[in-house]
């Protein structure tokens, strides 16, 4: 597991979620706490994951704030929020609005995706999706690994990168992946409400879980009998 955006190339507010349909824990202000990810097309853009995940992270913001966060233009992000707000992924915050700026702030606290091919959506538009959080993780990876140095030691030693193939049947996979966030949503999230009373020494830490099934499981030679990997040697 390496460090739900999602989105921003910090959080990952948008990832893929357990198999079973959850209840949703509800939101500040009446709103739930994960959202069906019904706009799969609108999420098919990575500026749109960052987009998001900047909201979900900070809180409410202008497409001028957020046009300087993400070094885009005003126009830009006003076009990609609107996208957003018609998928119904973000909406206006009226309480901070005014005649020469709109506010913007998101619905939901994440995203989780179900099925990558749910019934009833556009074809292409869940793995368009995918493809877009892919970019964005990769985008975050890179950020930290090129700052690793800078990093104080205690958070260099804490950071990991790994992977380890397993064989599972789709039914376990889906365990895996259900016991990976029910883990994860055991710790203190990085939502405005909690970091008052986070403890000293916190910091916003990424996690990022991918469950991958390999699509070409067949390595196109015989293996050897005889040969055995190190358990926790990954790729």
């Amino acid at each position: 597991m390496t460090p739900p955006s999602a989105a921003d190339p910090g959080p990952p507010s948008a990832v893929p979620g357990p198999s079973v349909p959850q209840q949703s824990e509800p939101a500040p202000g009446g709103r739930q706490d994960r959202a069906v990810a019904d706009g799969l097309r609108s999420l098919a853009h990575p500026v749109r994951v960052r987009l998001l995940g900047l909201l979900r992270r900070h809180g409410p913001a202008t497409a001028t704030g957020l046009a300087r966060d993400t070094g885009l233009t005003s126009g830009a992000t006003s076009y990609h929020l609107r996208r957003l707000a018609a998928a119904g992924l973000v909406e206006e915050a009226d309480d901070r609005g005014n005649a020469r700026e709109r506010w913007w702030r998101s619905t939901h606290r994440a995203t989780h995706l179900h099925d990558a091919r749910p019934a009833g959506h556009e074809p292409g538009a869940a793995p368009a999706r995918l493809r877009a959080m892919a970019a964005a993780h990769a985008v975050r990876v890179q950020q930290t690994v090129g700052e690793l140095e800078a990093l104080p030691a205690e958070w260099r030693q804490v950071v990991d990168l790994g992977d380890v193939p397993l064989l599972l049947t789709p039914e376990e996979a889906g365990r895996l992946r259900a016991e990976l966030w029910d883990l994860v949503g055991r710790f203190r999230r990085d939502v405005p409400a909690l970091r008052a009373a986070a403890p000293a020494g916190a910091a916003r830490v990424t996690v990022m879980a991918h469950v991958l099934p390999d699509p070409d499981p067949d390595p196109g030679y015989a293996p050897d009998p005889g040969y055995a990997p190190d358990p926790a040697a990954g790729t």
